[in-house]
C-alpha cells in the first residue's frame, strides 16, 4: 500500500533526524571537519523545513510544537505515530 503524503512527510523527517544524530556523532570525534559541518547545516536545515511543513499542515508533531495559544492542539487529531490515520 503507497504512504500517504502526511507518512512520506513523517518518514523524511525521521531519516533527516537518524542523519543529523549519525554526523553530530561523528562530530564529536571529528569537530574540524567542515564537510561534516557543512553536511549537518544542510540536514538540520531540511529537518527543519520538513517540521515546519509537517506543523502547518497537519498539526504539531511534538507537543512542543503547540503554538494556540487559545487549545491544546496536541491531542485534536491523530498522533503522528499512528499509522493509517490521515
Amino acid at each position: 500500500m503507497p504512504m500517504s503524503d502526511k507518512q512520506q512527510l513523517h518518514r523524511k523527517i525521521m531519516v533527516c533526524s537518524f542523519t543529523l544524530t549519525d554526523v553530530m556523532l561523528y562530530l564529536d570525534s571529528h569537530p574540524d571537519c567542515q564537510e561534516a559541518l557543512d553536511y549537518y547545516h544542510k540536514h538540520k536545515q531540511m529537518l527543519e523545513q520538513s517540521v515546519k511543513e509537517y506543523e502547518d499542515t497537519y498539526g504539531p508533531l511534538t507537543a512542543m510544537g503547540v503554538n494556540d495559544k487559545n487549545n491544546w492542539t496536541w491531542v485534536a487529531t491523530a498522533f503522528p505515530w499512528e499509522v493509517g490515520e490521515s
